[in-house]
C-alpha cells in the first residue's frame, strides 16, 4: 500500500517546476491531484509564466504514473476562481486531505526602475505569493474540517522567508516580505487548526532549477547582488536544487509519518540559512 492511497491533494502553480514535481510525487504515493495554474503572464514579472500546454503536460505525467488529476486554469489572486476549481475537484474526488500552496513569482530586476514599476512589482508579488496562499488556504480549510480526518497544509516559502535579503527594489522586497508573511500565516493556522488534527507547515527552499531561478533577470540580479554571487552560494557543493528535492520534503510533511509535525519552518537549502 502506498503512503497516500485514497487521499486527495490540492496544488497551486502546478503546471511546471516545483508544482509539477509535487503533483507527480504525491500521485506516485497514491494521491489524487486537484491542480490549478494561471497559464498567463503577469506584466511586471520578468519571465514567462506557465502555459496551458504545460498544465496539460502535467496531467499527462501524473496519469503516466497511474494517477488521476483534475486540472483547471485559475489565478490564485482571485479567491472565487480558486474556490470554484477546488470545489469542483472535491465534488469529483469526494474529499480533500492535502494542500500545497506553491504558486509564486519573483520579480527581481537588475536595472533602474520607476517608482510606478516598483509599486507594481511589490503589489503583484504580495498578491500572488501571500494573498494567493491565503486564498488557497481559505478555500481549502472548510473541506479539510468537514472531512473530520485531519489533514496537512504546506506553504512554499523560501530561504528569503527566514533571512533578510532581496535588495532595495519593490520586487525583491515584496518577495522577502511575502515569504516571511507565509511563516506568520502558517504559525497562526497551525495553532487554530490543531484541534482538528490539521497540520500546517512551511518549506524553505534555496534556489531550485526552475524558471523562477534560471531566467535572465534573476541571473543578473544574483550576479550583481551586494557582496557578489558567492554571498548567495550554498555551503554544500550544489548550485541549484532540483524540484524533486523539495517534493521529497513535501511528501514527508503530508504523510502520516509526520502526523505530529506542525508549525515547523523546514529549510531544504543545502545549509544556506545556517550560513547567513
Amino acid at each position: 500500500m502506498r503512503s497516500l492511497d485514497g487521499k486527495v491533494a490540492f496544488i497551486t502553480g502546478v503546471a511546471r517546476g516545483q508544482g509539477r514535481s509535487h503533483a507527480i510525487r504525491l500521485a506516485e504515493q497514491g494521491a489524487g491531484i486537484i491542480g490549478v495554474d494561471i497559464c498567463a503572464d503577469i506584466p511586471s514579472n520578468g519571465y514567462p509564466m506557465a502555459s496551458r500546454a504545460e498544465l496539460d503536460e502535467t496531467v499527462e505525467l501524473v496519469e503516466a504514473k497511474g494517477g488521476r488529476m483534475i486540472a483547471s486554469v485559475a489565478d490564485v489572486r482571485d479567491f472565487h476562481a480558486v474556490k470554484a476549481a477546488l470545489d469542483a475537484g472535491v465534488d469529483q474526488f469526494g474529499r480533500l486531505d492535502i494542500v500545497c500552496a506553491n504558486a509564486g513569482i519573483a520579480t527581481m530586476a537588475f536595472r533602474e526602475l520607476t517608482i510606478d514599476e516598483e509599486l507594481e512589482q511589490w503589489t503583484d508579488v504580495l498578491n500572488v505569493n501571500l494573498v494567493g496562499a491565503f486564498h488557497t488556504a481559505k478555500a481549502a480549510i472548510p473541506h479539510l474540517v468537514a472531512g473530520q480526518r485531519g489533514g496537512s497544509i504546506v506553504f512554499t516559502s523560501s530561504t528569503a522567508g527566514l533571512r533578510g535579503f532581496g535588495g532595495l527594489q519593490g520586487g525583491g522586497l515584496g518577495y522577502a516580505a511575502s515569504k516571511h508573511g507565509l511563516v506568520g500565516l502558517m504559525r497562526t493556522l497551525s495553532n487554530a487548526l490543531a484541534p482538528q488534527s490539521i497540520r500546517v507547515n512551511t518549506v524553505h527552499p534555496t534556489a531550485v532549477r526552475t524558471m523562477m531561478a534560471v531566467n535572465p533577470a534573476m541571473t543578473a540580479f544574483l550576479e550583481n547582488y551586494p557582496d557578489g554571487g558567492p554571498h548567495l552560494q550554498n555551503p554544500m557543493p550544489v548550485d541549484l536544487l532540483e524540484p524533486e528535492d523539495i517534493s521529497a520534503a513535501i511528501a514527508y510533511l503530508v504523510s502520516d509519518e509526520a502526523k505530529y509535525v506542525t508549525g515547523v519552518t523546514l529549510p531544504v537549502d543545502a545549509g544556506f540559512t545556517n550560513k547567513l
